[in-house]
């Protein structure tokens, strides 16, 4: 059991780390326009609307995917749980959520960074 939840911590830094190089990358590819949009006046709260709206849209996605596979494979799953029913609505409503938190956590980093853009060198970058 212990070695399962160090497989699945180790699964979980993994993730944590992916997305945010994802999103961090996505958001250094947008600095100019994240620069013009600030320019523009755009409110800094609604750049981080739009880079988590987008990078959860991936996540949510990366969800959706895993939960539909896990549950086409439940006949798998039944022969490697013990006292636990393949599809526990309970599990997989906790693996989501706690999904979902460390993803927004990955996502708010990157986006957070890119909402203190100065418009002026964001214009003069590239």
């Amino acid at each position: 059991m212990i070695l399962i939840g160090a497989f699945a911590a180790i699964a979980l830094a993994l993730s944590l780390v992916g997305i945010y190089g994802v999103t961090a990358y996505s958001a250094a590819q947008r600095t100019r326009e994240i620069g013009i949009r600030i320019a523009l006046g755009a409110q800094r709260r609604e750049l981080l609307g739009l880079l988590l709206r987008q990078g959860m849209l991936l996540v949510a996605c990366g969800v959706i995917a895993g939960v539909t596979a896990s549950l086409a494979l439940t006949r798998f799953l039944a022969t490697m749980l013990f006292d636990v029913q393949p599809t526990d609505g309970l599990t997989f409503a906790s693996v989501v959520l706690l999904l979902f938190a460390v993803s927004a956590a990955a996502c708010f980093l990157p986006a957070r960074r890119a909402m203190r853009v100065d418009p002026v060198v964001a214009l003069r970058h590239e």
